[in-house]
């Protein structure tokens, strides 16, 4: 056990934010938080963490036990790293302990060599130690985060205040997983990374030898690492065993389950008390109605389920079918700034866009998406051809809505594209995004950004579009939102053309990827599973090709006599090896097979089925970990 959190209640404004939460986290848990926005995710973190006190009554209320060897690191969502040290000397200092061992190990091994052997015992016990927690791979250790998170050689010797805000966050998760804490809470740790980096740290947690406890929207995110997912809803904390799919399962299955126990309860309650009510007063059947009341009295009441706020409701229509081909896009540029200024990013980017073709834009931070959106609404100026076919209705979502009037209300903006629309029917489609009652007379400066995306998707549906861009959608809405935009962009028969992080709305969504890189840009005819798969196999190609020129290039070994022996071992070593790589094989494929497991709704129903799945999934993992250290070390023998 790491850490214990029992009856935790916390009051804010004098509600009741959330009371009775008992929460246990122990080695190697994976845990998700989940919950609506301001449903107190981040103050519980932050009373988990110590950083402030839960409300009590009683002493046995807001009880928090820590393990004795538990350390915890916390990325918090607005972290971010600003030092006058350089990027290289900031991660040296998670080490400051064992580089202050390893200098008195210096200057013990100088003492030796003028003739001091009494500190001998002493500069053992040191070398045993620096060994032990890995002190000679401290270098390795740095270059393959900062590399896993996107930094270069050169980026190592810039000054960390230098960075900009989201290079920062991305400095400090490196430093947090090289402190390598055996708790390690995180809060939105996705925010500001791109595909590639989200990737290299999924894989890293994976393996990662501490707990996990993440808040996250990125659902694609919590589905590759959770084991366990923690919702926080009206102030009650429910824990589900699986990932982030298997416990829509289990909480859809949960909520029916409940409603029709509390069904079944109350029309039991009301055929009693009926029956009291009739026969109270009767004398020949008082004893049998004070009987049914004393049951009534002892009957333990099921709770009334949860009923959630009404969901919005997105329908994305239009009324004129736009041609086959509905966009070509021929030898195009992306370009940004003015004059001498000007620098181009990309050039000669070229594909067609179809009528009901759903292409997501994918590619590393700043290399120019947004822009290309903006190019091809004509908005911003290109080279090459860039053109729309006849009967093409256009509608652009916009991931920081500047195209809305800060100074209106939110009513008002509507009025102002749409004159001819009646209150009434604004305030309709308006509550269909769940902005109701005197909300539509805010400002649209006071709106938080998932409300003004809220009022962008209303007019979306206002435009009747047969061809819509968005702009990174998700960005500012929470789980359910979308799962509501990605129901209504899936039932929509236009065309779409979308940028997005969101790799779970990508999934869903996209029918074929164009990939922007530093090198050009690439269209893959399919969906983002299989674009993931095939960057897969790219990369295992390239790393074997990599390997492969690296042993051609070493000098020829001279040949010597060697011993019966000595090729009797290397003989055993190359065939464990096989074994091993075998056995990793076997392992992996048992490993997929258990996670597909667990999504099932038989599984996701029955917790003792989900619970020996996932202590199957533990020790084969724990075992294919123990094969591939095995491999390395005869590897590197």
């Amino acid at each position: 056990m790491l850490l214990k959190a029992e009856n935790i209640h916390k009051i804010y404004n004098g509600e009741p934010l959330f009371s009775n939460i008992c929460l246990q986290i122990d080695d190697l848990d994976r845990i998700g938080l989940i919950g609506a926005n301001g449903c107190g995710k981040s103050t519980l973190l932050k009373i988990l963490l110590g950083e402030i006190l839960p409300d009590r009554e009683t002493e046995e209320e807001g009880i928090l036990v820590r393990g004795s060897k538990t350390s915890v690191g916390y990325l918090a969502q607005s972290a971010a790293l600003d030092s006058e040290k350089t990027v290289w000397e900031e991660m040296l200092s998670v080490f400051s302990v064992l580089l202050e061992t390893q200098e008195k190990m210096r200057e013990a091994e100088l003492q030796m060599q003028a003739g001091n052997m009494a500190i001998a015992e002493e500069y053992n016990r040191m070398t045993a130690w620096f060994e032990a927690n890995d002190g000679y791979r401290i270098d390795v250790k740095i270059k393959t985060v900062l590399h896993g998170m996107g930094f270069t050689e050169p980026d190592f010797h810039r000054i960390v205040s230098s960075f900009s805000g989201g290079e920062k966050t991305r400095l400090a998760i490196t430093r947090l997983l090289l402190e390598s804490p055996n708790l390690l809470i995180l809060d939105e740790p996705t925010n500001h990374l791109d595909f590639e980096t989200i990737q290299w740290l999924e894989e890293y947690l994976q393996g990662y030898k501490g707990a996990l406890l993440i808040v996250s929207h990125d659902r694609y995110f919590l589905d590759k690492l959770c084991t366990s997912v923690c919702e926080i809803e009206r102030g009650k904390l429910t824990r589900y065993k699986g990932n982030y799919s298997a416990f829509t399962v289990q909480k859809a299955a949960a909520v029916e389950r409940q409603e029709k126990e509390y069904a079944l309860q109350q029309k039991e309650i009301a055929k009693l008390e009926d029956y009291v009510a009739r026969n109270l007063v009767r004398a020949s059947t008082t004893k049998s109605a004070q009987s049914r009341r004393k049951q009534l009295e002892k009957m333990e009441r099921i709770e009334k389920p949860i009923t959630h706020e009404k969901r919005a409701s997105l329908r994305f229509s239009y009324e004129v079918e736009p041609p086959q081909e509905v966009l070509e896009v021929r030898d195009a540029d992306i370009s940004v700034g003015e004059g001498t200024d000007r620098k181009t990013l990309l050039e000669h980017i070229s594909f067609v866009l179809r009528r009901g073709e759903k292409l997501g834009i994918v590619g590393v931070n700043g290399i120019g998406k947004s822009t290309f959106l903006k190019e091809i609404l004509n908005v911003l100026p290109h080279q090459g051809l860039i053109r729309f076919n006849k009967n093409v209705k256009l509608a652009y979502f916009d991931q920081e809505s500047t195209n809305l009037n800060p100074d209106n209300t939110v009513i008002d903006e509507l009025h102002d594209r749409f004159p001819a629309m009646l209150d009434g029917e604004i305030r309709s489609i308006l509550g269909q995004v769940r902005i109701t009652g005197e909300n539509v007379f805010k400002r649209i400066s006071a709106l938080s950004g998932g409300e003004r995306a809220r009022v962008c998707f209303a007019l979306l549906m206002l435009e009747n579009a047969n061809v819509m861009l968005l702009d990174e959608p998700t960005n500012h809405i929470d789980l359910p939102m979308k799962e509501v935009l990605e129901e209504a962009l899936d039932a929509y028969t236009g065309t779409l053309l979308f940028v997005s992080h969101d790799r779970y709305f990508l999934k869903r969504l996209a029918t074929q990827i164009l990939e922007l890189t530093e090198t050009g840009a690439v269209l893959h005819p399919f969906g983002f599973e299989q674009y993931l798969e095939e960057k897969a196999k790219a990369k295992a190609l390239a790393a074997a090709a990599a390997q492969q020129a690296a042993v051609q290039a070493k000098p020829k070994a001279v040949i010597s006599h060697r011993s019966k022996a000595q090729r009797s071992a290397d003989a055993a070593r190359r065939n464990r090896m096989k074994e091993l790589e075998n056995e990793i094989e076997q392992l992996d494929l048992r490993i997929a097979e258990l996670e597909e497991q667990m999504t099932l709704p038989e599984v996701c129903t029955d917790y003792q089925k989900m619970h020996d799945v996932c202590e199957q999934l533990e020790q084969a993992k724990m075992r294919s970990e123990e094969c591939f250290i095995e491999l390395c070390e005869l590897e590197e023998s």
